[in-house]
């Protein structure tokens, strides 16, 4: 029986476990078949996992007949990891089955994991979705109307060029109002991408609608209300799909738009998500991405700076499919939002009191976003001096310690500027950063060992920073350069805290992407108070 490698059983068990039934099946297809979006499906095998609870797709793919059973794996595992939108990754509390050969597979494979794998005879989320695949391709809608399809797609595409996410975070809303006569329609348009995850524009018909949702998926409510939320807004979306991808770890974000594809659709209260556009709705779209190029290409210099200021203006867009050289034009009204950033940023803030008021762990590890880039390396003095004099980067300073070491020892941490924001407020709150060092993690379960950056506050509350392996030889040799440096520097070290994860500056952040700078001790673990950590797997013999 092939089993998962031991390092892949330990990244899933660090996935949250939510209390949802996952439904599985692989089902044969035929030539003609249509997919989610209408577009065509190549005879083969299916395969399908779907989040009952949810009633959601968790992911899908089509494999050749011949196949082995560990295609199925494969795709749970994407399932668990990389979510169809909008599912975050997590592991399921059970999976059910309509198979015994597939049942007994996979519990042989994933039998470290904790997921119940049960038999049942019929499921009936997943035969609804393969009824939808038999259905003729002329009695869905297209998604985009035929005269406005070219138009919009290179609208989209032209959009991608000028990577409005470089500039613009999720919580800088532009304002658009469009003066068709037949349509004059106000949006607020949400730009996604910083985070390097996933790229696209959400256009908001509503402040209202943009604020209900952000305060919904702050709460800390179940994956159900969160998806309740989702389903609740008032918006069109835009979104970019690559049209082949070489691996599961590519970031689209370095693509060009010749390989990708725009994908466009509507999330209505009363009708949910809808994957395709009708006429009006095409052309309200069309203008808001041909002013949003305009506005980002003319204004990136002040779109860049931190915080946005008020920028506005006034443009021309010619109307859609004019006959001739017509000089009809839309106008189109686009404007920051300063006022409604720091309404939105402040939520987040407030969204930190009393997370953890019953249970507070001897060693956090909520401090350090997901997805976010973390190594051990240095600045050199004149950088750190100018960090000191930058009003724009919060610096926590020794000031009664003259440190003339030519390189400074940090550990740097790059995100989202929102989060890296909001884990310099965390510090912050804690009375700043007391000490840093070193310590010794064990893994029993896959005999690993790891050496672990932790972080001790003021308040005495201990941070896990990032975790590495211990035997690594590039780690072995960025640790002693460290360990050497912290002698030139009377013992001091440095947390340096950056923007830009996502952009050109992945891995080498610029002054102008550092937000905060935290200097203090460098101890040891006996000064910190921790001893050699052990990750303590749990197991569930139930199945």
């Amino acid at each position: 029986m092939t089993s998962l490698p031991s390092n892949t059983q330990h990244r899933l068990m660090q996935l949250p476990q939510v209390p949802s039934v996952w439904e599985g099946d692989r089902r044969t297809l035929q030539e003609g078949n249509q997919g989610f979006d209408g577009e065509h499906v190549p005879s083969g095998d299916c395969i399908l996992w779907v989040d009952g609870s949810e009633g959601m797709v968790r992911s899908m793919d089509i494999i050749s007949s011949d196949s082995g059973p560990e295609a199925i794996v494969r795709t749970l595992i994407r399932a668990m990891e990389n979510p169809r939108r909008p599912g975050n990754p997590a592991r399921p509390q059970k999976i059910v089955v309509r198979n015994r050969e597939i049942q007994f597979f996979l519990r042989g494979a994933l039998q470290s994991l904790q997921i119940s794998i049960d038999y049942v005879p019929d499921l009936p989320l997943i035969d609804e979705l393969f009824r939808t695949f038999d259905t003729p391709a002329g009695s869905r809608p297209a998604t985009l109307p035929a005269a406005y399809s070219d138009s919009l797609k290179r609208a989209a595409l032209e959009l991608w060029k000028v990577e409005p996410w470089d500039y613009l975070t999720d919580h800088e809303i532009i304002s658009l109002s469009i003066e068709n006569d037949q349509t004059p329609r106000n949006l607020y348009a949400c730009i996604m991408g910083m985070l390097g995850e996933e790229y696209g524009v959400i256009f908001y018909r509503s402040l209202e609608s943009l604020k209900q949702f952000r305060m919904a998926a702050l709460e800390d409510g179940s994956p159900e209300r969160l998806e309740q939320a989702f389903l609740s807004q008032d918006c069109w979306f835009l979104n970019y799909e690559a049209l082949q991808l070489a691996g599961d770890d590519d970031d689209i974000g370095n693509l060009s738009a010749e390989k990708l594809t725009p994908i466009f659709g509507s999330i209505h209260p009363l009708e949910g998500i809808r994957p395709f556009l009708d006429e009006e709705e095409a052309i309200i779209i069309y203008y808001a991405l041909e002013g949003l190029t305009r506005f980002v290409k003319q204004h990136h210099k002040k779109l860049s700076e931190d915080p946005v200021g008020d920028v506005k203006q006034r443009l021309g867009i010619p109307v859609l499919n004019s006959p001739g050289k017509s000089k009809d034009k839309v106008i189109v009204t686009l404007a920051t939002m300063p006022d409604l950033s720091e309404e939105l940023i402040a939520m987040m803030e407030d969204d930190d009191d009393d997370d953890d008021e019953e249970f507070i762990p001897a060693l956090r590890d909520d401090l350090v976003p997901a997805n976010a880039y973390f190594s051990v390396g240095m600045i050199t003095l004149d950088v750190r001096n100018q960090l000191h004099q930058n009003p724009k980067t919060y610096v926590q300073s020794e000031d009664s310690v003259t440190i003339e070491a030519a390189e400074f020892p940090v550990l740097i941490i790059q995100t989202s500027r929102p989060k890296a924001q909001e884990l310099i407020s965390c510090i912050r709150e804690e009375g700043g950063a007391a000490s840093l060092g070193f310590v010794k993690g064990e893994d029993s379960w896959t005999d690993t060992d790891y050496d672990l950056a932790v972080l001790k506050t003021e308040e005495g509350v201990l941070h896990l920073l990032g975790q590495f392996l211990e035997d690594s030889p590039t780690h072995q040799m960025a640790r002693g350069k460290w360990e050497n440096r912290c002698k030139l520097t009377q013992g001091y070290c440095g947390l340096l805290v950056t923007m830009g994860v996502s952009g050109r500056s992945r891995g080498n952040p610029q002054l102008k992407d550092m937000l905060g700078f935290f200097e203090m001790p460098y101890v040891s673990p006996k000064e910190l108070g921790v001893g050699i950590l052990q990750l303590m797997p749990q197991l569930d013999l139930d199945w």
